[in-house]
């Protein structure tokens, strides 16, 4: 067994335990962090050694992870965390990974590309269902059409609901607006910016553009200058979201955000291994090349909670290995493709030529 060390940072969250359950099914035995005393309830629960502190300084992170091979960052929102955890990862040559679907976090790891070539580290933020299924479709299609100009990629779920964790980043996110790529450069949008009807395999369902990390991280997987990403909201959703979203200017304050996470915090419920069990998720794409050819793909895989705990301990466990690569990757350049067969529930790809 491997006896390189790795932590899991923000270990009493949602995924972080789901992740902390996978790593003992595969024989790995993390280190338990977090800023929460019930870090050390949990780490006594597991068996496992723990670490508490927060994020107050580069400095201070860096001497608690110095000595690791890997850091898991799961505490969220990543937009708040990612950045010091970065910089310590760098300082302390630990190789950094996360479960991040924001696009400030991939642009910012991107931006530190050199300073973790230099500390000969990876940086791989976006090891969980956001962004590894649809990094590895990205580039499944690539392949099948080189000239690709155009990429449209889109999900639909059934069975389990975002976790508390994952509601309050996406409160956050509301008032960013939305984003697609055009032309290599993201641009921003207003939510809900196009729709489409897709066929994910079990019907069609109406789309509608959203955010979602591939936006940049399957333009670094793909050079493909023009990226929309769609997720499946019925069409009397998408009006409702296109008629309030005039307002959201008005409410884009940090009291009201924080008002809103707070009730998220009392009142939401986490979907329960017996949702997540039955839970699936539908990913469908299609690129369009110069030549004027058309190739659409689809493939589906368990609940993305289950695929990010996967996604965690997967790539952890890779990363624990010595490797030569150093410097900022999408999953699918550091892993490549096929790192989606490793994800629970794969049910493999249908690739779809129209010439």
């Amino acid at each position: 067994m491997n006896e390189r060390k790795w932590m899991i940072y923000g270990a009493n969250g949602f995924s972080a335990m789901l992740a902390i359950e996978e790593s003992l099914k595969r024989g790995l035995k993390p280190v338990l962090a977090g800023r929460s005393p019930s870090i050390e309830k949990i780490a006594k629960e597991f068996d496992l050694d723990f670490q508490i502190f927060s994020l107050s300084s580069v400095n201070e992170v860096a001497s608690q992870i110095k000595g690791l091979a890997v850091l898991a960052n799961c505490a969220g929102p990543f937009s708040e965390t990612a950045e010091t955890m970065i910089q310590a990862c760098i300082l302390s040559k630990v190789h950094y990974i996360d479960i991040t679907g924001e696009i400030s976090v991939y642009d910012y790891a991107n931006q530190c590309d050199r300073e973790a070539v230099s500390a000969g580290i990876v940086l791989c933020p976006g090891v969980g269902s956001d962004v590894i299924p649809t990094d590895c479709l990205a580039k499944y299609l690539k392949d099948e059409c080189p000239d690709a100009t155009h990429l449209k990629m889109g999900w639909h779920h059934t069975g389990s609901k975002a976790s508390k964790g994952t509601a309050k980043t996406a409160t956050q996110g509301l008032f960013l607006g939305g984003k697609v790529r055009k032309d290599g450069k993201i641009k921003k949008v207003p939510l809900a910016y196009k729709e489409k009807v897709i066929d994910f395999g079990i019907g069609k369902f109406n789309t509608m553009t959203i955010p979602w990390g591939d936006v940049f991280t399957a333009y670094h997987s793909t050079g493909i200058p023009n990226i929309e990403f769609y997720l499946s909201r019925s069409p009397r959703s998408v009006k409702k979201i296109k008629r309030y979203r005039r307002f959201i200017g008005l409410f884009n304050n940090k009291w009201v955000i924080k008002l809103l996470q707070n009730w998220i915090e009392r009142n939401w419920k986490q979907p329960t291994a017996e949702i997540r069990k039955k839970g699936k998720s539908f990913f469908w794409g299609e690129v369009k090349g110069l030549s004027g050819k058309v190739v659409t793909a689809r493939f589906s895989t368990g609940d993305g909670y289950n695929v990010t705990a996967a996604g965690v301990v997967v790539v952890a466990e890779y990363l624990l290995q010595d490797l030569s690569q150093k410097g900022y990757y999408t999953p699918s350049i550091l892993m490549g493709k096929e790192l989606v067969k490793k994800i629970p529930g794969y049910s493999g790809i249908e690739i779809i030529k129209n010439e």
